[in-house]
């Protein structure tokens, strides 16, 4: 561990700290790589998330009752 980390205390599912237990013991790592690395991959999926949100905002948006009369005059319902 480096010293920029911070501890702190998680709360797992027993079954799901058995599994990350198991998961670090055949992947030769700690069991804190591995909840960094889902972590930072969770937070980079939010990222992207938001980015492709911003890029839509300018897009014109349709209530659900215009999207089915839409739908329903192009014969598709």
């Amino acid at each position: 561990m480096s010293e920029n980390t911070r501890r702190s205390t998680i709360y797992f599912d027993p079954q799901l700290h058995a599994a990350l237990r198991l998961k670090a013991a055949h992947a030769n790592r700690s069991l804190s790589d591995i909840v960094n690395d889902a972590v930072r991959r969770a937070l980079a999926e939010d990222q992207e998330d938001l980015a492709a949100f911003e890029m839509r905002l300018a897009e014109p948006t349709m209530t659900y009752e215009a999207l089915l009369d839409d739908l329903k005059a192009h014969g598709k319902i």
